[in-house]
């Protein structure tokens, strides 16, 4: 029971310094999203995309060092893992926001951050399990 209770102290622990660096990445997501869609005026859809593909960048780096504190010298594929499950990600981000904003009429912002909650859920898990296991 003493080992259960210090593994889920380190799985909270990291889930709050993931959360963390979600956030950074949230400014980074939302930042580029509002520049690309409203200022470049490009489509939503890719606005998010990009948004999304810049802030996971950011996240794998902030991640490595501080959240798992990974010492794999392979950089370059745990970035490609790390991608893997951000394009899935991206995908379920994605569907959420074509869902909540396209079929439900919710606002697109609103719609947005509903679909980085539950990707960030999907990102954790993975990342955990599969980039930094």
């Amino acid at each position: 029971m003493k080992c259960l209770f210090a593994i889920d102290k380190v799985l909270i622990s990291k889930f709050l310094k993931f959360g963390v660096v979600g956030c950074s990445g949230m400014i980074i997501d939302f930042g580029m999203t509002y520049l690309c869609k409203e200022i470049l005026r490009l489509n939503k859809f890719l606005s998010n995309a990009i948004g999304f593909i810049l802030a996971a960048t950011s996240n794998y780096f902030l991640n490595r060092i501080w959240t798992f504190e990974s010492q794999n010298e392979q950089v370059g594929t745990q970035y490609v893992q790390f991608m893997i499950v951000s394009t899935i990600g991206l995908g379920i981000n994605s569907l959420v926001l074509y869902l909540l904003n396209e079929k439900l009429k919710w606002n697109f912002y609103l719609s947005k951050l509903f679909a980085i909650g539950i990707t960030t859920i999907w990102n954790f898990f993975a990342n955990l399990l599969f980039t930094f296991a």
